[in-house]
């Protein structure tokens, strides 16, 4: 006698609970963008819809590597100045050493993946906390960059950079499309390649990806130095972009560049995430900032403001995300 199993329907509320921690973003990013539009006469135009993507394209790159990083559980405090001082090296390099340009572009990418190895190497093989080790650099290359420039704006920078920065390909904006170009590498490398998944296994379980034949520690020191390359990448196009090298980068570029890939729902822990997240995480930056300047927010205000948006859309990403291991679980 056979028996007959009757398959239990899926149930709606735990499937909504799954669903939610990777919606909350999206519903994030859609809310910001009807309530700007309704708010602004001049926000929904395709010019201003390009400075927003210009706008956070030097963050996009920056925020690409610190995916690498976060995927693994680890963090990198260092990227703005890092990437500040690829800038000011570039500089340094024409300016006053007198270089060719090519060659200080090159010096400065290969010094700032160097940093970013060795974050990688006291994290992985000497066994410093990343948060510690990171901050570190942070206090070493904005020191770096105080030295060269003693304080001083370095207005002569290689022309490729310039071109780079400011250019277009019709009506492309050239710096667009290296961010375009970038995540697309990142996501192609995360998703379809076996250096991908070990990055996944790391961030997910260490103990599990090492006992399956994952090296551990070269995936997190390799992390690093991504990161440390594309900050340095992102400190080059930020200096064509502006036209000048500063003697210290602004207060809130590391928090945006770590804000944006948190904000998209890739997870601290680890293992959790990608660079679509980091995607819808820029947008909502970038919409965010550029929608309050269009409503004419208090300049005083304006930051402030952005703080607790950023706050409120972490803590319900929080939520959902616990609304979604909760329903695992059941």
């Amino acid at each position: 006698m056979s028996v007959v199993t009757k398959k239990e329907p899926a149930n709606l509320g735990r499937v909504l609970k799954r669903s939610l921690h990777s919606m909350a973003p999206l519903w994030t990013l859609i809310i910001l963008f009807i309530f700007f539009s309704l708010a602004s006469d001049t926000f929904f135009r395709i010019i201003n819809f390009r400075n927003i993507l210009i706008q956070v394209s030097t963050m996009a790159i920056m925020s690409t590597g610190v995916t690498f990083v976060l995927l693994t559980g680890e963090i990198d405090l260092s990227v703005a100045d890092v990437g500040g001082l690829a800038g000011v090296i570039a500089a340094y390099a024409t300016a006053t050493l007198a270089l060719p340009q090519s060659l200080s572009i090159i010096l400065a990418l290969v010094i700032t993946l160097l940093l970013g190895y060795f974050n990688g190497f006291g994290t992985a093989r000497l066994g410093i906390p990343s948060f510690m080790i990171t901050l570190a650099m942070m206090v070493i290359a904005g020191g770096l960059s105080l030295y060269f420039t003693r304080g001083r704006v370095i207005f002569k920078i290689p022309d490729l950079l310039k071109v780079l920065g400011t250019g277009s390909i019709g009506p492309i904006p050239i710096i667009v499309i290296i961010a375009v170009i970038v995540l697309a590498v990142a996501h192609f490398v995360l998703q379809y390649t076996r250096y991908g998944r070990y990055v996944y296994m790391t961030g997910a379980n260490r103990e599990a990806a090492e006992l399956s034949g994952v090296n551990t520690r070269a995936v997190i020191a390799s992390c690093l130095a991504i990161s440390g390359f594309t900050a340095g990448l992102s400190g080059l196009m930020n200096l064509g972009r502006l036209g000048s090298a500063q003697p210290s980068v602004p207060s809130d570029m590391l928090i945006n560049a770590i804000a944006a890939v948190v904000l998209g729902g890739t997870s601290l822990a680890g293992g959790e995430g990608g660079i679509p997240n980091t995607i819808i995480g820029l947008l909502i930056l970038g919409i965010l900032r550029n929608g309050l300047d269009q409503v004419s927010t208090d300049v005083y205000l304006k930051t402030f403001i952005t703080g607790i948006i950023l706050v409120v859309a972490l803590f319900l990403n929080i939520v959902a995300s616990r609304l979604r291991h909760t329903a695992e679980d059941e």
